[in-house]
C-alpha cells in the first residue's frame, strides 16, 4: 500500500497521520511504501517535457505499482494543497483503477467536504475506487504533543483496514475473472 503525504509543512498534522497510517499498514502485516512529498523533489507540472524527468518517472512507477493508496494532505482554501494536485498531474494514468483512501487535516470543521474535489478528480479521470469513509481532522483531534488522539487513531486504523480489504477483494476477483 502506497501512503502519500502531500504536506510540505515541517510540523504538518496530515504528515503525522500519513506516518500513523503507514504504521497501521505494518500492523496489518503489509509493507507500506511511504511517499513523503516534503522529502521528494518534484518539478511543477508543465504539461510538456516534465514527464521525461527521472524524478517524475520514479514517483510514477511507485504509484503504478501500488494496488492501493492512502493519500494524506492538508486542506488549504477549501481544497487539497497544490503539491497534491501537482503529484496527480505528474503521475496521471498511473492512478487508473486504484483503491484510494483519503486523509485530510484542516483548520476548521467548515472544510469537511473539501476532500470530495480530489475524490471526484480521481474517480472521473482515473476510475479510482474511493473509499467512502475518509478521515478528516482538525487540530482538536490531536493530543497536546501533536500525536493523533484516540478517536483519530481509531478512524485512521479503520480507513487503512478498509482500503486493504477492498484492494484484496478486487485482486481476488481479478484473479478469478
Amino acid at each position: 500500500m502506497l501512503i502519500i503525504s502531500s504536506s510540505l509543512h515541517p510540523e504538518s498534522r496530515s504528515r503525522r497521520l500519513a506516518h500513523a497510517a503507514a504504521e497501521h499498514v505494518r500492523e496489518l502485516g503489509l509493507e507500506p511504501d511511504l511517499l513523503d512529498l516534503r522529502e521528494t523533489d518534484l518539478p511543477l507540472c508543465d504539461g510538456d517535457s516534465v514527464y521525461e524527468d527521472p524524478r517524475v518517472g520514479r514517483v510514477r512507477d511507485r504509484v503504478e505499482r501500488a494496488e492501493s493508496i492512502v493519500f494524506a494532505g492538508p486542506i488549504y482554501n477549501y481544497g487539497p494543497n497544490a503539491a497534491a494536485k501537482n503529484l496527480i498531474e505528474l503521475t496521471g494514468k498511473a492512478w487508473t483503477g486504484k483503491v484510494v483512501g483519503l486523509i485530510a487535516a484542516a483548520g476548521g470543521q467548515s472544510s469537511y467536504q473539501s476532500p470530495m474535489s480530489m475524490a471526484g478528480m480521481l474517480m472521473l479521470d482515473f476510475r479510482c475506487l474511493i473509499v467512502p469513509r475518509f478521515v478528516y481532522a482538525t487540530e482538536a483531534a490531536f493530543n497536546g504533543d501533536g500525536s493523533p488522539g484516540l478517536d483519530l487513531s481509531d478512524r485512521t486504523i479503520q480507513l487503512v483496514a478498509e482500503v486493504a480489504s477492498l484492494a484484496s477483494a478486487i485482486a481476488q476477483a481479478d484473479a478469478t475473472a
